[in-house]
């Protein structure tokens, strides 16, 4: 007895190889090292601004007016010499005359309720509701409904299976035509006619050329019609068409048995009166005669022409064409200005403008002129110090 392997190895498991991974070093930072000597702290800026003096700026402030007091000053404001007080006299009270008296007994006085309210005897509503008492039956139950009573139950007759036809191949081969391509004809017909009135040109003064910059500048070429691609003849197929499918071949029908209900036995009383099919709602809603409502039309209001069309829109027999007036343009003439004087080449800024001298920087001096020397920082940069003059110097 032979014992076949069988072994699950996939593209992937079979060509793939694993590779041994090596962490990659870390790049350690190298230590920060000064460098030797002097830092020149010369820079673009320093080498090409050219400073100049300040002047302190002067204060603009107005000149003090001293007042001066001439004679003894007059204490009494306005509101006091104008305003004159008037005699006005108390209006009296129009309250009426208080009339409570405190009662001499605890809770003696009865309130404005107590006073105002009368009350009544209140009648309970008679009750109309139904009561609710449960007719007993003298009666007893027989378990018999209406579906017990009047169902009558057929025996079914047996289904006949009906047998199934063998498939029969056409004995034409197929063409590939549709009832649209054999029955459609396409119909041929004039083109629309447009019904745009002529153009009337604007007419001006001077007539146009027709030659405008975009016409000279853009000539047109021709362009070659666009191919049409040519679809090739059907030809049908040689011999017979086979229209059996896999299904057909290989599937085997089986002769299934019909399902048998499964219904609890019926244990009803046979009941021979015949049915007399009755009921309350038959004998008290009667069906009415009734029949079907036609339909409304409404009455057309434009008739319906009588003679031949003429092929005359209503936009043809009243369009009225109107030349076109060009409007006015409101634009002022672009002209420049001339002047006959001669030109003076004289400018704000030739006659307002002062040249000044130009200043070295301080930082290009070993010890700058007007500073004072501070300390030196840990890298070797200088401080100096603005001296600031003196207030009383000259």
């Amino acid at each position: 007895m032979k014992s076949w392997c069988l072994c699950q190895i996939c593209t992937c498991g079979s060509d793939y190889r694993p590779y041994e991974t090596v962490q990659q070093p870390r790049h350690v930072p190298e230590e920060y090292k000064p460098k030797q000597g002097e830092i020149d702290l010369d820079t673009t800026y320093k080498r090409d601004f050219n400073s100049y003096k300040v002047q302190p700026v002067a204060i603009v402030r107005p000149l003090e007016r001293p007042q001066v007091k001439k004679g003894k000053l007059d204490t009494v404001p306005t509101y006091k010499d104008d305003y004159r007080p008037w005699d006005i006299q108390r209006s009296e009270l129009s309250k009426p005359e208080q009339t409570y008296y405190p009662p001499t007994v605890k809770f003696g006085n009865s309130t404005t309720f107590q006073d105002d309210y009368v009350p009544q005897d209140v009648q309970p509503r008679q009750n109309f509701k139904p009561v609710s008492v449960v007719q007993v039956p003298t009666a007893p139950f027989h378990g018999d409904t209406s579906h017990r009573l009047d169902y009558v139950p057929y025996q079914l007759e047996a289904k006949s299976a009906r047998p199934k036809e063998a498939y029969r191949p056409p004995n034409q081969p197929f063409e590939g035509l549709t009832t649209h391509r054999c029955a459609f004809q396409g119909l041929v017909g004039e083109s629309a006619k447009i019904c745009r009135p002529a153009h009337a040109g604007v007419t001006r003064n001077a007539p146009f050329e027709g030659s405008t910059e975009f016409r000279e500048s853009f000539q047109p070429w021709e362009i070659p019609p666009p191919g049409v691609k040519k679809v090739p003849e059907y030809v049908p197929p040689t011999g017979a068409m086979q229209l059996q499918s896999t299904s057909q071949l290989d599937y085997v029908p089986y002769q299934a048995a019909r399902v048998v209900p499964i219904r609890p036995a019926s244990h009803r009383r046979s009941n021979k009166c015949p049915f007399q099919g009755r009921s309350t709602t038959k004998d008290d809603f009667p069906a009415w005669e009734s029949c079907r409502r036609g339909l409304i039309k409404k009455q057309q209001q434009i008739p319906h022409p009588s003679g031949k069309f003429d092929g005359l829109s209503t936009f043809r027999s009243h369009y009225v064409p109107h030349e076109l007036v060009p409007t006015e343009s409101c634009k002022p003439v672009n002209t420049s200005f001339r002047s006959s004087g001669p030109f003076d080449d004289v400018t704000m800024y030739s006659t307002e403008y002062a040249p000044k001298k130009p200043e070295v920087c301080p930082a290009s001096f070993p010890s700058p002129p007007g500073y004072v020397y501070e300390n030196t920082n840990s890298r070797g940069h200088k401080f100096f110090r603005r001296m600031v003059p003196a207030a009383g110097a000259c």
